[in-house]
């Protein structure tokens, strides 16, 4: 028997599917790519083993950043206090007139630099001049009658003892006619005339006495007196060093250097009246500038006078400045406020209280022009520490990572 071959076609179909089978695997395949149902090319290998390993290391490293910045938050937190609340403070002083008048003369400018003693504005001082001499007539006329009083106060004492001998001649006269009258030698009118002319002089003796009293007493009670010690002389000599005073106090001089601000125009009228005087221009200091912080209630637990700070001027961010803190006020800000919060209240709410502190600074850079009511930033280093926790601390004692005495004294009762 013969046997049927296959169809032509059908073998040669079969022949070549291996042909287009290996075409699609191999040649279809882009260069570098991997075979399907082929592993991992050795090329891939180190990629992804350095991959693993940065994976690994930030695994290892991100939680030891997190421990490495949360302890040193822990430690160093509340060692460092600052504030934005702060101001650059300076002397000043509202310059003020002693004596009223017209503004005559001003002599500065605005914003200008003078210095302790400079001549700021002067005030027209005629009608002072016209007191000036008023005082210096009044105390030439009072040494006149100094020396008046004197010689009058002789002349009294002279009267006086003419006075007594007028009495003594009228007593005898008295004393001799009085045994005649009872004889009646003599008539009686005559006695009575003897009696009158002795009342007389002693009337007039008392005259003499009290008005040589009254000149001693104007003389301060002693004939030996020295012009100087004279109370009218003493008065006129005052009323003269005030004329003198207000002429000299129509010249307004700066009472420190400084830079004057809000100056006067000419003819402008100023009141002198003491505590009530208007203010005329304003004078700041150009030196010896401080800080005022205002710091929270709760941020003072750790600062003390004398700690370092770090002081940046709004107006000079790049610059620091060093300083220290030179006190703590003794009370919040508003106590110093003109209406004191009433805390005693039903409504009340709690607010965080602000402290002031003043702060110097150790070196003033020259180049910085620092002006009062500069905001700054001030930050203070009050140098605390937290104390590591007991647990940490007991876990490191057992680890040995700690002294034997550090672990020791933390076994002490506290």
């Amino acid at each position: 028997m013969s046997t049927a071959s296959p169809h032509p076609k059908a073998q040669t179909m079969s022949n070549q599917a291996p042909s287009a089978s290996n075409s699609t695997s191999a040649d279809m395949v882009p260069d570098g790519a991997a075979l399907p149902g082929a592993g991992p090319r050795n090329d891939n290998i180190p990629k992804q083993r350095k991959r693993n390993r940065i994976r690994t290391f930030l695994l290892v490293l991100g939680p030891l950043v997190v421990i490495a910045v949360a302890g040193y938050t822990y430690f160093t937190g509340g060692r460092f206090v600052g504030t934005e609340n702060a101001y650059i403070k300076a002397d000043k002083v509202m310059i003020a007139a002693e004596v009223s008048g017209l503004i005559s003369d001003v002599m500065v400018k605005e914003n200008q630099a003078v210095s302790a003693g400079d001549v700021l504005f002067q005030i027209d001082d005629r009608s002072y001049r016209i007191a000036l001499n008023e005082a210096q007539a009044k105390l030439s006329m009072l040494r006149n009658e100094f020396a008046s009083l004197k010689a009058s106060y002789q002349e009294k004492r002279s009267e006086l003892a003419l006075a007594r001998a007028n009495i003594n001649y009228a007593k005898s006269e008295y004393d001799r006619q009085k045994p005649l009258v009872a004889s009646k030698t003599i008539s009686s009118s005559k006695f009575d005339s003897v009696s009158h002319d002795l009342t007389v002089a002693r009337q007039e003796n008392q005259i003499i006495q009290q008005e040589a009293q009254q000149i001693l007493a104007s003389l301060g009670g002693s004939i030996d007196i020295q012009i100087e010690d004279y109370p009218p002389y003493q008065q006129a000599m005052a009323d003269l060093e005030r004329a003198r005073l207000n002429i000299e106090r129509t010249v307004v001089r700066a009472p420190f250097a400084g830079v004057v601000s809000n100056t006067p125009e000419v003819g402008q009228q100023v009141v002198g009246n003491g505590a009530f005087s208007s203010p005329v221009m304003s004078l700041i200091a150009s030196n010896g500038v401080w800080i005022e912080a205002n710091f929270k209630e709760t941020d003072l637990t750790h600062i003390r006078p004398g700690q370092p700070v770090v002081i940046t001027v709004d107006t000079f961010p790049d610059q620091d400045l060093q300083g220290f803190v030179t006190s703590v006020s003794q009370a919040t800000g508003s106590e110093f406020s003109v209406i004191p919060p009433q805390n005693a209240t039903g409504n009340w709410v709690k607010v965080v209280q602000r402290i002031p502190l003043r702060i110097s600074l150790k070196n003033e850079q020259a180049d910085l022009a620092l002006r009062s009511g500069m905001s700054v930033s001030v930050e203070v280093d009050t140098g605390y520490q937290r104390e590591m926790p007991d647990f940490v601390h007991s876990t490191l004692s057992w680890l040995g990572a700690l002294p034997q005495a550090t672990a020791a004294e933390t076994e002490q009762p506290k």
